[in-house]
């Protein structure tokens, strides 16, 4: 039956593998940047470097072995298979939780969190702070199937995490998400207030407020700042993911050396890591995390997902319960003053010191901590 819940486990052939292999050791390299810093891109000897690694030392086996600990399972819902982990707590009274990822990420980076969140007892934490966790893979993203139609927006994935989580029975839930996670996890919060008892989110998409400008505080002067860079040096991926995600598809389906480019780029601009993301990562899960592009060929599915909701971002009031976690190094900043304009029940606020886009890979700890704070007083 279309709504059966499948185990899934990820498999990669053996002919998967060697394939890679040979592809990344028959690389046709460009060449070599012409300035002493990122500012071209992702430097060549940096790539050479991790995709010799990858092909001769990265023990995937072992990172499968890692990834299927967490028990992951199919359903389809609206004609779509989506792949998703869902791990219960020992704890029956836990709260329900779903956490979506966006791009270029994936569900590797909620692998740090998911034990502390279920089992907080054996992490050193009470079990009044315990969540029964499920983290789908977008549709076009990791194992879940890629649409071979229009409309797979944020709104319609909203609804239909909305539906995932009826199906696995849990009638009241709380949601949160980062990048294009925020933007779904806003829109449950729109289209299953009814059930959704509140969100947190790590990324809030929220414009400045006209009524501050003659009066910023530093945050939103540097948030500001922090817009027009990624105006003038950052933004060109989601241009070409919003306008032509097939054209840019052949090129990274194609070579793994081109899409493990693709994505590290944004986790050195992203991340806050002092200047490369083997500060703020290790390169194994910087690969786990291009393994699941590379393994379903996600490289024009998941873009499209820029082509159906970038270009119309949505920004609806959100009136249900809302916490939002400010990391230094987030790609979009706001203050709480422009943030309460659009969530006009914002219950839990923090700025933090430390962390970036990817606030669960980078900072689990600190995450874990976030999640308990905002969604305490809403179980």
């Amino acid at each position: 039956m279309a709504e059966d819940i499948v185990p899934f486990k990820i498999e990669a052939s053996d002919a998967e593998l060697e394939d890679l292999k040979t592809r990344l050791r028959a690389t046709r390299w460009p060449n070599k940047e012409v300035v002493a810093d990122w500012t071209q891109g992702i430097p060549l000897a940096y790539v050479q470097e991790v995709c010799t690694y990858w092909a001769n030392e990265y023990d995937w086996r072992a990172r499968e072995a890692h990834l299927n600990s967490f028990a992951q399972f199919r359903t389809e819902i609206d004609g779509l298979g989506i792949h998703f982990v869902h791990v219960r707590s020992p704890h029956d009274d836990a709260l329900p939780l779903v956490m979506t990822h966006g791009w270029p990420g994936s569900i590797v980076e909620f692998h740090k969190v998911i034990g502390p969140l279920t089992d907080p007892v054996a992490h050193g934490g009470d079990a009044k702070d315990a969540f029964h966790v499920v983290c789908p893979s977008l549709p076009g993203y990791g194992f879940s199937d890629k649409p071979t139609e229009t409309g797979w927006g944020v709104d319609r994935i909203a609804q239909t995490w909305g539906k995932l989580m009826s199906r696995l029975g849990y009638d009241r839930y709380v949601a949160q998400g980062g990048d294009w996670g925020s933007m779904v996890t806003t829109q449950i919060a729109v289209h299953d207030a009814e059930h959704c008892a509140g969100i947190h989110v790590n990324m809030p998409v929220v414009g400045p407020d006209p009524e501050t400008m003659n009066d910023m505080t530093d945050l939103e002067k540097s948030a500001l700042e922090g817009f027009q860079t990624y105006n003038e040096w950052d933004s060109g991926y989601s241009k070409q993911q919003s306008t032509r995600p097939q054209t840019l598809g052949y090129g990274l389906a194609d070579s793994p050396s081109g899409q493990a480019a693709w994505v590290l780029e944004k986790f050195w601009a992203w991340t806050d890591c002092k200047g490369h993301p083997e500060n703020a990562l290790t390169r194994d899960e910087l690969l786990d995390n291009v393994m699941l592009y590379w393994l379903p060929g996600n490289a024009a599915s998941s873009a499209r997902l820029y082509w159906e909701s970038f270009r119309t971002p949505k920004l609806d009031q959100i009136d249900i319960p809302a916490g939002c976690s400010i990391f230094p190094k987030e790609i979009f900043r706001t203050s709480k003053r422009w943030a309460s304009k659009r969530f006009t029940k914002l219950v839990y606020w923090n700025e933090l010191d430390e962390g970036g886009h990817f606030a669960a890979f980078e900072q689990p700890e600190q995450f874990v901590r976030e999640l308990r704070g905002c969604f305490q007083n809403m179980r």
